[in-house]
């Protein structure tokens, strides 16, 4: 069971389900927002403060409805209280609306806020750090009031860590009145790439197309030994990349996985674990990654195709690792595959679902071309739609459709009021210069030391994303942590942010919250902390392969030059022993000491000099070859499982 402090911290409100008279008024609503959304993002010519404030006060109106105050809260039923949010909300919808053009043309800090400006501001936050509790938890909320008093009353604090007197109408005037707070960069992403990568994700599952994924990895994976983990492994991060949150995908995949492998011999922690590593990596692979990578193009300027493609080996990287672990790991278990019966033929899973590949293709293709991600998420989701009507059965109706839009909007309401909650402290970070006071105390802690300093920005992105979505654990670290790695320690911008983008990734496996697992446990009944720790053993290498790029900038351009390519040869080197050293078992008393000498040939391939990678590679292939022969002659069943 979780701990009671944990519960207080991370529970977030029961969602409800739409039923009774709220139906159709509330999936007209929902749907009619995500068509308008889909029109102000790609025809109409919407300025960015205009769009950010009519998305996210629509937004808030059915958001209070639909989502408990508490876990404890009526599943089926909206309380008084949550109704008067709900009119609130719309008042501030009316209001903000109706003033956009005052808004835009008023000049922060010279013209004094009147009190109804300041009143109805003051309010639009409140409805943000409750609508943030619900969605994400206390943790998150309390870390944002943290920053809120921090601005307020930050200039009491004497020496480094001060600054100057911020009075609670300048807060307000920056926070609300500019792009700067909470319509700022995170939600103007939430309206825009985010939003309609999600309408592309759900339209998908809506017609099926999830069903066609699985399928798809059954049939290529799920004879071979370790089957239906492979599977798992494969269908995961095929969803995780359009969903982007790997509690999402946990809960939408792994209810089919776990039960299947917990019925093949899989015991409960196991199958979980491996569920849990496979759903946490889909946010890593192109080419959707989640919202967080339109973020980070919004934050650094680099474009969202480099992003991509400098994404790839590293993504590729994660799942070759937790691949080779799977297969070592059900070999040695004896763990059978899939029953013939069971797994379904290549040519009818592509004769029933092969139509879903080419709205992925024209994803693919229109990415490179160089078209917007904003127009390339439109039309995917577009051509998803026309693509179910070349089937009877996957094919979208007018109701579906409905659906499908109405689902999008109510999915991006806890991402919504996240990046809200980021904006602030975002906009509390700019008007204080915190992220120059943290490059200050990562000085005194890590000194000279690189490596103390990445590992010292690792744990902090860590411990910022427990309990919270990737995207908002991403922006704090980037405002916080990214100055510092980009300016103080030489690193360059696009490595720095896929780094802190992999740690805010990771913290949805790692404990003490690992959000992944917990809703991993509640499919396989086990423990949610050894499941997390399990997950992690099988994403080793993802916590690694971010120092290997970032000292090895070369890595994230694989073909710019030779050198570029031998290094990430010796990366992909690199990983196959990490790999297999934490899955190696072997005979006799040599284990312990093969284990040590690939994870030291692992690090010397890492190391950015000729002859340390030269000596790695030699040592690495021998010790590859002789565990391969081993492997072979170890009888079936010789491990335990964890």
């Amino acid at each position: 069971m979780r701990p009671v402090f944990l519960n207080m911290m991370f529970s977030t409100g029961c969602r409800r389900s739409i039923s009774g008279p709220l139906y159709w008024p509330i999936r007209l609503y929902t749907a009619l927002f995500t068509i308008w959304v889909l029109w102000a993002a790609t025809l109409a010519r919407v300025d960015a403060l205009s769009l950010t404030v009519i998305f996210l006060s629509l937004i808030y109106v059915p958001a209070f409805i639909l989502i408990g105050a508490g876990r404890d809260s009526d599943p089926e039923r909206s309380s008084p209280f949550d109704w008067f949010l709900s009119a609130l909300a719309a008042a501030c919808a009316v209001y903000f609306i109706f003033h956009i053009p005052e808004t835009a043309m008023r000049i922060s800090l010279l013209d004094e806020l009147r009190m109804d400006q300041f009143i109805m501001a003051g309010l639009l936050i409140l409805l943000t750090l409750e609508i943030t509790r619900r969605t994400v938890g206390m943790f998150l909320t309390l870390i944002v009031i943290g920053f809120i008093l921090y601005n307020l009353w930050g200039h009491l604090i004497p020496g480094q860590m001060g600054h100057g007197l911020i009075t609670l109408g300048h807060f307000i005037d920056i926070n609300v009145y500019t792009t700067d707070g909470l319509f700022g960069v995170p939600v103007r992403v939430a309206a825009t790439y985010a939003f309609l990568f999600v309408m592309f994700g759900t339209f998908l599952e809506k017609a099926k197309g999830g069903e066609f994924f699985f399928n798809l990895a059954a049939a290529v994976s799920g004879r071979s030994v370790g089957g239906p983990a492979k599977i798992a492994v494969s269908s995961s991060a095929l969803f995780g990349t359009m969903s982007g949150s790997p509690t999402s995908d946990v809960v939408a995949t792994g209810s089919i996985t776990i039960p299947m492998m917990r019925r093949l011999g899989y015991r409960p922690e196991l199958a979980a674990g491996i569920e849990v590593a496979a759903s946490t990596g889909g946010s890593l692979l192109p080419p959707v990654m989640g919202s967080a990578a339109f973020i980070m193009a919004e934050l650094t300027g680099i474009g969202y195709g480099s992003i991509v493609l400098a994404a790839i080996l590293p993504a590729l990287l994660y799942y070759l690792g937790i691949f080779i672990q799977v297969h070592l790991r059900s070999v040695a278990l004896n763990l059978a595959p899939l029953e013939r019966d069971a797994v379904p033929t290549l040519r009818e899973t592509m004769r029933r679902g092969g139509h879903f590949l080419l709205p992925l293709a024209g994803l693919v293709v229109l990415l490179v071309m160089g078209y917007s991600p904003t127009m390339v998420a439109a039309f995917s989701a577009l051509a998803v739609w026309a693509v179910s009507y070349l089937r009877r059965d996957t094919r979208l109706g007018l109701r579906a459709t409905l659906e499908a839009l109405s689902d999008t909007a109510i999915r991006m309401l806890g991402v919504t009021g996240a990046c809200a909650a980021a904006g602030l402290v975002i906009g509390g970070i700019t008007m204080t210069g915190l992220a120059s006071k943290f490059s200050f105390v990562a000085f005194a802690l890590a000194g000279d030391s690189v490596v103390l300093a990445l590992l010292l920005s690792a744990a902090v992105t860590i411990i910022l994303g427990l309990g919270m979505p990737t995207p908002s654990a991403y922006v704090l670290a980037a405002v916080l942590v990214g100055p510092t790695l980009v300016n103080d320690y030489g690193f360059q911008e696009l490595n720095a942010h896929l780094f802190l983008l992999y740690f805010a990734v990771m913290s949805a496996m790692t404990p003490p919250v690992a959000v992944a697992a917990y809703a991993a446990a509640a499919i396989s009944l086990a423990n949610p902390l050894r499941i997390a720790v399990i997950a992690m053993r099988f994403s080793i290498v993802a916590f690694l392969v971010p120092f290997m790029f970032v000292i090895n900038p070369l890595m994230l351009s694989p073909f710019a030059s030779f050198e570029a390519f031998a290094t990430s040869l010796a990366a992909v080197l690199a990983c196959n022993l990490i790999a297999f050293g934490s899955e190696w078992h072997g005979t006799g008393r040599t284990a312990p000491l093969v284990r040590l000498a690939m994870f030291g040939a692992a690090f010397l391939l890492a190391v950015p000099l000729l002859w340390p990678k030269l000596l790695g590679a030699v040592l690495g292939a021998a010790l590859l070859i002789y565990c391969l022969r081993v492997f072979r002659q170890m009888s079936p069943g010789a491990a335990t499982q964890p």
